[in-house]
């Protein structure tokens, strides 16, 4: 399955003028052949917004959801967005996968918040996997920080992750995080890895784009640079099952000697 990564910050503030961006960018995703388009972290208000994060946020169906929906099924591709749910007085930083005919398949909620200014306005998931199946793949959702764990990482392999989409919003001075976490993550977990970024400075944050798709062999199958972009790579199905086969990790593992990790 062709994936489009779009690496941008869009209008921070703006909902609907991300829409817009985000609708350009289903239209040349859907050209190219790509059946998956994904945005990063928080991309339809921006992310250092302040307190205007609340006053934005929306239920996971409300109108910017249902926008969405038909930008998905006007270009005939299923989309990944990160937005502020609001779900009675909690907002969480929230990811939500639509597919292509624009029915919601899977919301996620981050579990792991960075630092103070996402401590301060969201609260945490609990639920560490959620997925759905997209053109015969099952695709995982989580966000940014969250893939810095792994062991949320394994739980997706271990519920059968083939595709673990993780809008981000990666700042300096982390960008290893993008050039040799990711990939290790994605090899360790025998699974695609899509960690699509913001870019350029935005308040206080200066955001290094870098997104990647890497592969179960841990090279990254296409990475952005540092400005706005789309890129585009393939999940390939047959190489993800011959590389499980290759290199089984999760079968090698010894659970009983792991007890004292939880």
């Amino acid at each position: 399955m062709r994936t489009a990564l779009l690496q941008s910050s869009g209008h921070p503030g703006s909902v609907a003028e991300n829409l817009k961006v985000l609708d350009e960018a289903a239209g040349r995703a859907a050209a190219a052949g790509a059946g998956l388009l994904i945005a990063p972290e928080l991309f339809l208000t921006g992310y250092a917004i302040g307190d205007d994060t609340g006053r934005l946020a929306e239920p996971a169906d409300g109108d910017s959801a249902d926008t969405v929906a038909w930008i998905a099924s006007r270009h005939g591709v299923a989309v990944v967005y990160g937005y502020p749910e609001r779900s009675g007085a909690r907002v969480f930083n929230a990811a939500q996968l639509v597919s292509a005919d624009g029915t919601r398949l899977a919301n996620y909620r981050k579990t792991h918040l960075f630092g103070s200014f996402e401590r301060d306005h969201f609260a945490q998931g609990d639920r560490p996997v959620v997925q759905a199946e997209v053109n015969g793949l099952r695709i995982g959702l989580t966000i940014c920080y969250d893939v810095e764990f792994p062991e949320n990482v394994r739980a997706h392999a271990l519920a059968g992750t083939d595709l673990l989409v993780v809008p981000t919003a990666l700042m300096h001075p982390y960008q290893f995080v993008a050039q040799s976490l990711v990939p290790v993550r994605a090899f360790e977990n025998q699974m695609y890895v899509a960690y699509v970024n913001r870019a350029g400075r935005e308040g206080e944050f200066e955001f290094v784009g870098l997104s990647t798709l890497a592969g179960p062999d841990g090279i990254a199958r296409v990475r952005a640079g540092r400005g706005e972009e789309l890129v585009l790579g393939d999940v390939d199905p047959a190489r993800l099952a011959a590389s499980r086969e290759a290199n089984p990790y999760l079968q090698d593992r010894r659970p009983g000697l792991y007890g004292s990790l939880v």
